[in-house]
């Protein structure tokens, strides 16, 4: 298939298997990303987050369109991105189940910047509001602009790789 045939037809030639596994290589950092809907805590568990500028400074999360924490925490305009450290994937686990109380037993705080939970114990957060939102297959882009962060534990990351959790050795 030449990339002209790619281009005519818009269809790849593999399906999201595929596509899931070789993805799967590339390791990420975990996320646990926080708002507030109403007063009340959400959040749910994401890799998908990265620095996008340093001026100004912003950061985008995808959140999956079948989300129920995302839209409660979209419609507060910030959230909070808590950089989970290697010991927390009992945490990690928890905010990627749908439904439930995510918080139950889960120590946190407001941050100062938009009063987004903060989590106990991560090793760093950013706290955003929203800028922009682009909407990307089954997924929504999420651009936040970073209002206040920090570095709350030294240690090792949360690491997702080849459908698996581990940490880091320099």
């Amino acid at each position: 298939m030449s990339d002209n045939d790619l281009a005519e037809t818009g269809a790849p030639d593999f399906d999201s298997a595929r596509f899931r596994q070789v993805m799967g290589h590339f390791c990420t950092g975990v996320t646990v990303v926080t708002g507030l809907s109403g007063g009340a805590p959400a959040g749910f568990t994401a890799v998908s987050f990265t620095s996008v500028s340093l001026d100004p400074p912003l950061v985008s999360i995808c959140a999956t369109n079948t989300s129920k924490s995302w839209p409660a925490i979209q419609a507060s305009g910030a959230f909070c991105v808590n950089i989970l450290a290697e010991d927390q994937e009992a945490l990690c686990r928890e905010f990627a189940m749908s439904g439930g109380d995510k918080f139950r037993g889960v120590g946190w705080t407001r941050s100062h910047g938009t009063g987004s939970p903060l989590l106990n114990d991560v090793l760093a957060w950013v706290d955003c509001r929203i800028e922009q939102e682009y909407q990307a297959g089954d997924h929504t882009i999420v651009l936040g602009r970073v209002v206040d962060l920090g570095i709350e534990e030294e240690g090792a990351p949360l690491l997702f790789f080849r459908g698996g959790y581990g940490g880091f050795e320099p």
